[in-house]
């Protein structure tokens, strides 16, 4: 397996998740607001090592850029191993992801709200992990086929 089809996919499923999360902020007041806790995160990060918290606009930045990198590095993990569960790894990367944003929040002290404010908003955060998994799968299995096909030809 090429690392580099893994983090395609990887970025992928992260874009699809920041594109789907945005869409259903601006259709629906239930839809989760996993930025604030990406921000909580860093806020109480920083407060730990007695960094001074910077403004609310740079921790959204930070919070973009955190996601982005790290999301893409979870996803790009259904691309590791054996092609053959590839759609299984996606499958349980994004269902591992959807459940821990719903059920630790409160363990950890983080506001809840943000994925749990309704029923609805938990079952949307829950299908945004899941289709991010399920992308990341996707553009994964999408490259490998085409690499394995440029070989063979």
């Amino acid at each position: 397996m090429k690392v580099s089809a893994a983090l395609a996919g990887g970025l992928a499923g992260t874009l699809t998740v920041a594109s789907l999360h945005q869409a259903l902020r601006r259709v629906t007041p239930d839809a989760p607001s996993m930025d604030i806790l990406d921000m909580e995160l860093i806020r109480r990060g920083l407060k730990s090592i007695n960094k001074e918290v910077p403004s609310e606009d740079q921790l959204q930045r930070w919070a973009v850029g955190g996601e982005l990198f790290c999301d893409t590095a979870y996803y790009g993990l259904a691309g590791m191993g054996n092609t053959k569960g590839i759609w299984l790894r996606g499958v349980l990367l994004g269902l591992i992801a959807g459940v821990s944003a719903v059920v630790l929040p409160k363990p950890l002290g983080l506001p809840e709200e943000p994925s749990n404010k309704t029923v609805a908003t938990q079952l949307m955060t829950i299908g945004l992990y899941l289709t991010g998994g399920l992308a990341a799968a996707a553009i994964t299995q999408l490259i490998i086929n085409t690499q394995t096909n440029a070989e063979n030809a």
